[in-house]
């Protein structure tokens, strides 16, 4: 009994491993579009305060109207740069969150047969025909975990390609 508690144990451990992955993931993430936002701003604050400047000096109204759509302009291409970086960040998440999950799918199913057949393997169980049943719902668990996880990772791929569908509107 006590080595079923270590096999279980052994995939808790797995699994706050993942968890701690995923939360270590989540937090670089942030930080990194915490740093493009702040930077992005802090460039369009100076370019702001650069056109308010160059704006004060000017006394042809023509010239204003140029120079504010050259400000515009360049606002327009850092806001979609900093949109276009983000989007990459989130998709490159996405697929990173779609292998581990993935993998926890594949390796985690595995490991949860291996451990009910070894619990199993070890009772006196005399009876030929419960262990055939025992035996053929183990079979028919373990294929279903190898589909959940081929599933898993077909729709995270999918999901992940540029110009994938979204969905139906």
């Amino acid at each position: 009994m006590a080595n079923n508690q270590n096999q279980f144990n052994e995939l808790q451990k797995k699994n706050l491993a993942t968890a701690m992955r995923l939360a270590q993931m989540s937090i670089e993430n942030s930080q990194r579009l915490m740093e493009l936002q702040v930077a992005t701003a802090k460039s369009l604050f100076e370019e702001g305060v650069e056109n308010v400047k160059a704006l004060s000096g000017v006394k042809d109204p023509k010239e204003a109207i140029e120079l504010r759509a050259q400000y515009a302009q360049s606002t327009a291409e850092k806001m979609l740069a900093c949109v276009r970086e983000m989007a990459e960040l989130a998709s490159r998440t996405q697929t990173e969150v779609g292998k581990m999950v993935g993998e926890q799918l594949s390796t985690g199913g595995k490991d949860v047969f291996e451990s009910m057949q070894k619990m199993f393997t070890g009772m006196p169980i005399t009876d030929q025909n419960a262990m055939t049943a025992l035996q053929t719902a183990m079979d028919t668990t373990r294929a279903a975990f190898e589909q959940m996880a081929q599933a898993s990772s077909e729709a995270f791929q999918l999901f992940a390609q540029p110009g994938a569908p979204k969905g139906k509107k």
